[in-house]
C-alpha cells in the first residue's frame, strides 16, 4: 500500500489511467471500463500578474475532470498481445479562476483524451526479455525519464486572452489533459539491463506551440540503481503560437539528457541527478539537478528526508516537465510552480523535505524551497515557499489530499516580481479529492 500511497498523486495527476473495472476477461480477451475523476478546492491569498487579468488580493476557484472510456487487450496466442484504449475527458473550472488568471473560472469542455493502440511482444524475443518489444501508436500520455523534461503534455489554460485561443477546458492545476494529440513509440527491452524507446511526439497544445519531437532514449536498469541518457530533437513548431510565446527556437532544437537513479546497493539510501544541454538557436543553454533522499527505516513513521539542488540557465527551455513522483516534482513549490514562477528556467532552488508515514495508507510531508533568480534584469522571481500536505489513501479507489503554503516572494509586481499588491508572505490552501477505476 506505500507504494500505491506515493504514488497516488502522480498516477491521478500525471500518468495514464492504470487501474480498471473489469467487464469481461475470458480466454486472452479483457476489456476494461475506465474511470478516472479528480476535484480539487483552492484558496489563495495573493494574486499574480501572469496575465494582466488580475487584481491585488485573494482567490477563490475550483478545478475537476472526469476522464471515462473503455481500455482492453487481446492475446494472439503465441503472437503476443493487443492493447489499446479510448477515454472520453470533461473538465471545468468554477469561481474566480486560478490565482495567476490562466483561467477564468467559467472553462467548460469535453473532448477525447486517450485514443491509441499498441503491441506488446509477451516471451516471443526472450533476449530482450518478457515484453522486450513494445510498439504503440495514437493519442497517449508519454514520459521520459523522471519528467524532468516529459511528462506528458500537461498545461491546461483556460480563456485567458494572450493572443490568440488557449483554451483547453480549464484545470489548470489539476493539469486535466495530459496525452498527446498524436504519437508512435518503439520500446526494445524488459525491465532489467538495457533497454532503449524511439518515439515521434506532436502536441495539439497552443501553449506549447503545437510542438513535435523525436526522441530517443537508451537506459541500463539494475538493482543499484538506473542510468539513462535521452536526445530530443525539435521537428516543427506552429509559428502563429511560438512568436506569441517565444517558442520559435524549439524548430531544430537539439536536447540532450543524461540521468541517474538509485541506492547505489545502500539501504535506505536514494540518490538521483540529471543534467540537460540544449542546442539552439542564439547558443546553448542547460539544466540540471542532484537529489539525496534518506529513510529513516528503524523510526517510527520511517521518515524520508531529502535535499535537492537544481539549476535552470536564463532561456532554458524546459519543455514537457510534470508531476512524476509526488508534490515537488517536477512542479517546485504549489504557489511558486503554478501561480508566481519561476516556471523550470532562469532559476536555481534549494529544496528540503521530510515525510512519514504515520499509518500504511497515511502520509505527511513538508516541503521547502528557496528560489533564487539568475539574470534578475529579467524580472525577480526569487522566494520562498513552505508547503505541509497529507496524502490519504481511504482505500484502493480513494484518495484525499489537503495541502496549505505559504509563499514570500523577494519582489512584488511593482518591482520586477509577480505577486500584486505587495511582497507579504501569503497563505494558499487546496483540498485534492481523486478516485480511479
Amino acid at each position: 500500500m506505500r507504494h500505491s500511497l506515493a504514488c497516488a498523486l502522480a498516477l491521478l495527476l500525471a500518468a495514464p489511467l492504470t487501474h480498471a473495472h473489469t467487464l469481461y476477461d475470458h480466454d486472452g480477451t479483457t476489456l476494461n471500463a475506465d474511470l478516472e475523476a479528480l476535484f480539487g478546492l483552492f484558496h489563495s491569498d495573493e494574486s499574480f500578474n501572469q496575465a494582466g487579468n488580475r487584481q491585488p488580493g485573494s482567490s477563490n476557484w475550483r478545478e475537476g475532470y472526469v476522464k471515462y472510456g473503455l481500455s482492453g487487450s487481446q492475446a494472439l496466442a503465441a503472437s503476443g498481445t493487443l492493447y489499446g484504449a479510448a477515454n472520453l475527458l470533461s473538465s471545468a473550472t468554477w469561481g474566480d479562476g486560478d490565482a495567476a488568471g490562466l483561467t477564468l473560472g467559467d472553462e467548460r469542455r469535453t473532448a477525447l483524451e486517450d485514443l491509441y493502440l499498441g503491441w506488446r511482444s509477451n516471451d516471443l524475443f526472450p533476449a530482450l526479455g518478457e515484453d522486450g518489444i513494445d510498439i504503440s501508436g495514437g493519442r497517449q500520455v508519454v514520459t521520459l525519464g523522471d519528467g524532468f523534461l516529459i511528462q506528458g503534455d500537461p498545461v491546461n489554460l483556460g480563456k485567458v486572452d494572450l493572443g490568440a485561443n488557449f483554451d483547453r477546458g480549464g484545470a489548470y492545476y489539476l493539469a486535466a489533459r495530459k496525452a498527446f494529440d498524436r504519437t508512435a513509440v518503439l520500446r526494445l527491452g524488459g525491465k532489467q539491463g538495457w533497454r532503449g524507446d524511439l518515439m515521434w511526439l506532436k502536441s495539439d497544445n497552443h501553449y506549447q506551440a503545437d510542438s513535435a519531437m523525436a526522441v530517443a532514449n537508451l537506459e541500463h536498469v539494475a538493482d543499484p540503481g538506473t542510468v539513462g541518457l535521452s536526445w530530443i530533437r525539435g521537428l516543427d513548431v506552429d509559428q502563429r503560437y511560438a512568436r506569441l510565446l517565444g517558442l520559435e527556437h524549439r524548430d531544430g532544437m537539439d536536447t540532450v539528457s543524461l540521468r541517474g537513479r538509485g541506492s547505489l546497493g545502500v539501504k535506505d539510501l536514494e540518490l538521483a541527478a540529471e543534467y540537460v544541454t540544449q542546442e539552439r538557436t542564439g547558443g546553448r543553454e542547460n539544466a540540471w539537478y542532484l537529489e539525496g533522499n534518506w529513510t529513516f527505516s528503524a523510526l517510527p513513521w520511517t521518515p524520508t528526508a531529502t535535499y535537492r539542488y537544481s539549476r535552470f540557465s536564463q532561456d532554458f527551455d524546459p519543455l514537457f516537465y510534470g508531476l512524476s513522483r509526488s508534490y515537488g516534482t517536477w512542479f517546485q513549490g504549489e504557489v511558486a510552480a503554478n501561480y508566481a514562477g519561476p516556471f523550470n528556467k532562469n532559476s536555481q532552488v534549494h529544496h528540503v523535505a521530510l515525510k512519514g508515514n504515520p499509518r500504511e495508507n497515511l502520509t505527511v510531508g513538508a516541503l521547502y524551497f528557496d528560489f533564487d533568480t539568475l539574470d534578475t534584469e529579467r524580472g525577480n522571481l526569487g522566494g520562498r515557499e513552505l508547503d505541509l500536505y497529507v496524502e490519504w489513501m481511504v482505500n484502493e479507489h480513494l484518495l484525499i489530499s489537503p495541502l496549505v503554503g505559504f509563499y514570500k516572494p523577494e519582489r512584488s509586481a511593482a518591482d520586477g516580481g509577480t505577486q500584486l499588491g505587495g511582497r507579504d508572505t501569503g497563505a494558499y490552501m487546496q483540498l485534492v479529492v481523486g478516485t480511479f477505476f
